[in-house]
């Protein structure tokens, strides 16, 4: 009878390496990707479900503080989940617009 294997070491949550903890692009820098642009203008609820696939959370949480904060936190990017609030609850087709082109560029870089 063969024994029951053990867990020894538990599942670690990844953070990305601190180099990088800024945002690739500012909040109001729409014209460094017009596409990005043009899709958070006309169809922000696309851009959410783009968002939230590339973050494997659920469709709806796209434009929310909660996937800001994730992101942020994830890439150490400073901050607070006031200021997630206040960018989402004034410029929240700006702030999605950010968060897709970092992903963007991050991707690039291979480290998304």
């Amino acid at each position: 009878m063969a024994s029951p294997s053990v867990i020894v070491v538990q599942p670690q949550l990844t953070v990305a390496n601190a180099s990088n903890a800024l945002w690739q692009t500012g909040l109001m820098n729409c014209c460094s990707d017009c596409g990005v642009c043009l899709c958070g203008t006309f169809c922000t609820l696309c851009l959410g479900c783009q968002v939230a696939s590339d973050m494997n959370e659920c469709c709806l949480c796209g434009g929310s503080v909660a996937m800001r904060t994730l992101y942020r936190t994830k890439y150490r990017i400073p901050g607070s989940i006031c200021s997630d609030f206040c960018t989402i609850l004034w410029c929240s087709a700006c702030s999605l617009c950010q968060i897709k082109r970092d992903i963007n560029r991050r991707k690039e870089m291979g480290i998304f």
